[in-house]
């Protein structure tokens, strides 16, 4: 794999028009996390998406990342798909917490990646499916709607 500029360019624009597929997910995910939670959790729409796509890849050090990352999964596919479960987990593990930026929500779209690689499948190579639930637990995990991302924590000390 070769990435210069152009190339996480074209991954990006890749990432933005997966918006029909990811952002049902998110959607998906959201509703059946808020009900496990017992609280109510906003949807997000096209326009959110595409604009979390274009942060995340305004930053170039990560954009190099995570176009590396969306380019292996795309073309992840391993004979039998049972002895690549390892390798597609870790690289969609990873993208979704480098999509979601810092800790905590680092640690949460993690978190979030596997239960959406649960519930959602692909036909296509067997890291597809991994692909999208890293995009959707990232994006998810980085964009409000939660509530207890809508408030300041009580757990901040004043100087």
């Amino acid at each position: 794999m070769h990435l210069s500029p152009a190339e996480v360019g074209a991954q990006r624009d890749w990432v933005r028009d997966r918006a029909d597929v990811v952002v049902p997910l998110v959607n998906d995910v959201r509703e059946d996390l808020g009900a496990a939670f017992d609280t109510t959790v906003d949807p997000i729409d096209h326009d959110q998406y595409r604009r979390t796509v274009d942060a995340t890849f305004t930053d170039g050090d990560r954009a190099v990342n995570v176009a590396a990352l969306v380019g292996l999964l795309r073309e992840l596919d391993v004979e039998g798909d049972h002895p690549g479960f390892v390798v597609d987990e870790l690289l969609g593990r990873e993208l979704a917490a480098m999509i979601a930026g810092e800790q905590p929500l680092r640690l949460l779209a993690e978190a979030t990646f596997h239960y959406a690689d649960v519930v959602h499948h692909t036909d296509d190579v067997a890291g597809a499916d991994d692909l999208d639930a890293a995009l959707a637990a990232g994006v998810q995990t980085r964009l409000p709607g939660w509530n207890w991302t809508e408030r300041e924590s009580p757990f901040g000390v004043e100087p």
